[in-house]
């Protein structure tokens, strides 16, 4: 018998199919990234274009989906990108650097700890006004996509890093491949060769098993250190100085690795202000350790001789 036909229930229908839609397209978010396009060295007073950028910029890292899990809305990693515009050439060339930044909350807080804080020097790329951002695992398709799409993966590893033990190995695997399809072009950043302290170096650190005590001493910090300070001051503190001679011991094998001063760009303020409510004979020994560990941060780190 053939069913009466209500108008009514078409549109209802496609109501309930573009909300279970909206649901999984939120459910696909991964990154909360704030991004910012700053350019005082251009001339060019027609910036609609830069607004552009920035817009597409956000939607290509806020709308896609980097990690294997579904998270919730609260639960997206915030991070930002501040785009320095060195150059442009008023159509499709730009010159930039970037900031790059991510942090995690800690447990039973409203604090956030920064977990990434890193200066990106060679951030070049071509774009054109309404030019679709087409990235692809398998191939290099261009700079920007790359460039964005490496961070997030970087960004995703070290998040999940801070939660589960390795954790981020996936993420840094395929920030590694991105590093991978990107060597025969002709931006920098990408190349061993091209300096110690770059976009291959920092995805080479994170997959080679030498540097695992950093990713290790990574998860330890946050989880049985800064996750335990809500509910015992005293003891997250100590577990968090017991991580010191780890680092201090990798710092003496793999001098000048990126990847450690990564750690310590992140952490050195966050260390200072954590260890600073020690007794006097901790605080002594914590500079001692963070003195030659970080000799980039040592002003930061004689506040723990002080009374």
């Amino acid at each position: 018998m053939q069913k009466d036909y209500k108008p009514g229930m078409t549109r209802r229908f496609t109501v309930i199919i573009l909300l279970l839609l909206s649901v999984i397209l939120v459910n696909a978010q991964d990154l909360n990234a704030r991004v910012q396009i700053l350019s005082p060295q251009v001339q060019n007073t027609n910036k609609r274009p830069l607004e552009v950028l920035e817009a597409a910029i956000r939607e290509f890292l806020n709308g896609r989906k980097w990690s294997s899990d579904i998270l919730q809305s609260q639960e997206r990693i915030d991070c930002s990108f501040v785009i320095n515009i060195s150059d442009w050439d008023g159509s499709s060339s730009f010159k930039a650097e970037a900031q790059i930044q991510s942090s995690r909350p800690v447990y039973g807080s409203s604090y956030n700890s920064t977990i990434l804080n890193l200066s990106d020097k060679d951030f070049s790329f071509s774009y054109a006004e309404g030019q679709p951002l087409d990235y692809s695992d398998q191939s290099f398709n261009n700079n920007l996509t790359s460039l964005l799409a490496y961070y997030a993966y970087i960004i995703t590893g070290l998040d999940y890093d801070t939660f589960s033990a390795f954790g981020g190995s996936p993420y840094f695997a395929r920030a590694q491949n991105v590093v991978n399809n990107a060597q025969n072009t002709a931006y920098t950043g990408w190349k061993a060769f091209e300096g110690l302290r770059n976009r291959y170096w920092l995805a080479e650190n994170l997959g080679n098993k030498a540097y695992n005590p950093i990713r290790q001493a990574l998860y330890d910090y946050h989880r049985n250190g800064l996750d335990l300070m809500a509910d015992n001051q005293e003891k997250g503190r100590k577990q968090i100085l017991a991580i010191l001679p780890q680092l201090q011991k990798i710092d003496k094998q793999q001098q000048g690795s990126m990847l450690n001063q990564v750690f310590f760009t992140a952490k050195a303020d966050e260390l200072v202000n954590i260890i600073a409510q020690s007794p006097p004979p901790d605080r002594i020994r914590a500079y001692n350790i963070l003195s030659s560990a970080d000799p980039a941060n040592i002003g930061k780190y004689t506040v723990l001789t002080k009374n």
